[in-house]
């Protein structure tokens, strides 16, 4: 629902007091694509426990590419990715601890590079400080971010939810939200009636019904012109059981209350976990307990988990040794059967993306030549992304980039044409 806010109601006093609750001060152009927002995210929370103790941040290169959803080889389109993310600014307006005001800006990633099947990459020394301050900005749930298929919706979503705890974003010029939506320079969304129909309205909705949220905006206007946008934000009681840590089921297993005896912090062990499974992490904490004494368990431990290190072959095994080999086997098991379900998931939100490309094909297919040539005509105007462009006059409608973009661009036209596939779509 949009409101217009009577023009007495917006007064300096609500701006100020919304910077001085420090939430939510940092703002991130919105210039990237949905899986480019994705990927910064993941390097985030990667790099979370250590963003100001150490200059420098490593991750293997496949395993990021498979979390972010790119294909574990295609280090062409991480390259770009990465790119984008070092030419992407972060900015910053708010008060410093001394009452002070205080504005800064910041490339995204100051520096990332690819080397022997390693992403390396850093933040600036004042980026790092406020991305680590949970006063001043919120990690993203990734278990929520995997549910978006719309960048504009994941957007709205990041500059949203850190302002959970205040219930509003305060007031946004116009021209601000266009940033942060990724759409200012275009003459398109210059209209607020544009803006309204193809970005704010498919966002807050994909927002209302995909994440752990809800949002309403309200606008004011000045004159007959909407000057600023805010959004009130209150918990999502349908989906409050995604408003955990990512990784909470791991906190319930033996292996994760190992890594917590040997001091690993939390996020670190559950990248651990997630990175190498629980059957690997166990090997290697038996492994490091077994060599007695160590001066540095946590260094010594993540060591053995990139390097592989193994023990020496045990003798014949006792009656004992064999009985805990079978509990960790049927552990083992447990965990498959896990990795299974997990597959099978990522299996079902495959098949419903397909389902969603052949019910595009069936439109197309059902359209005139004529049609079929003014259609693509016009899908190409309405996108305003140059390699969602790039990548459909290559592809036609069997680009698979463009699917979100497809989606929304039939619905506009035929709003029954996804009936039966709206859990998919």
């Amino acid at each position: 629902m949009e409101r217009t806010i009577p023009h007495e109601k917006l007064t300096g006093a609500l701006r100020r007091q919304s910077v001085k609750k420090n939430v939510a001060a940092i703002h991130v152009s919105g210039k990237l694509t949905l899986l480019q927002r994705k990927l910064s995210n993941v390097l985030l929370l990667n790099a979370y426990d250590r963003l100001v103790t150490s200059s420098r941040h490593q991750i293997d290169a496949r395993t990021l590419c498979m979390m972010v959803g790119y294909n574990s080889n295609d280090m062409d389109t991480l390259k770009q990715s990465l790119r984008s993310l070092a030419e992407t600014t972060a900015e910053w307006d708010m008060l410093d601890a001394n009452g002070r005001q205080e504005w800064g800006v910041s490339a995204l990633l100051s520096y990332a590079k690819l080397s022997g099947g390693v992403c390396e990459y850093a933040y600036s020394p004042a980026l790092a400080e406020k991305l680590h301050d949970p006063k001043v900005f919120a990690l993203i749930n990734l278990n929520i971010q995997r549910r978006f298929t719309s960048g504009h919706a994941l957007a709205l979503y990041e500059n949203c939810y850190r302002f959970v705890r205040t219930g509003s974003t305060g007031w946004w010029p116009i021209d601000l939200f266009r940033r942060l939506m990724g759409v200012d320079g275009s003459a398109y969304y210059e209209s607020f009636k544009h803006l309204n129909a193809k970005i704010i309205k498919p966002a807050v909705a994909e927002v209302n019904k995909t994440s752990n949220i809800l949002i309403e905006p309200e606008l004011h206007k000045m004159g007959r012109q909407v000057s600023d946008i805010r959004f009130r934000i209150r918990e999502n009681p349908q989906l409050a059981m995604l408003d955990i840590d990512d990784g909470e089921g791991l906190r319930q297993g033996p292996v994760y209350a190992s890594l917590m005896e040997l001091g690993v912090s939390d996020r670190l062990a559950r990248q651990w976990i997630s990175e190498h499974g629980e059957v690997y992490v166990a090997e290697k904490v038996s492994y490091l307990k077994g060599r007695g004494a160590v001066e540095s368990p946590i260094g010594y431990l993540r060591a053995a988990l990139r390097d592989d290190y193994k023990a020496p072959a045990p003798p014949e095994p006792s009656d004992r040794a064999k009985a805990a080999a079978s509990a960790r086997m049927t552990q083992a098991r447990e965990v498959d059967s896990a990795e299974a379900a997990r597959a099978q998931l990522v299996d079902e939100e495959r098949k419903a993306r397909a389902a969603i490309m052949a019910r595009v094909q069936e439109i197309v297919a059902a359209r005139s030549p004529t049609q079929r040539d003014a259609d693509r005509r016009l899908f190409l105007a309405w996108l305003d992304d140059e390699l969602l462009k790039s990548e459909f006059s290559r592809l036609g409608w069997r680009s698979a980039l463009c699917v979100t973009e497809m989606v929304a661009f039939w619905r506009d036209m035929m709003p029954d044409a996804f009936d039966g596939l709206e859990t998919a779509a």
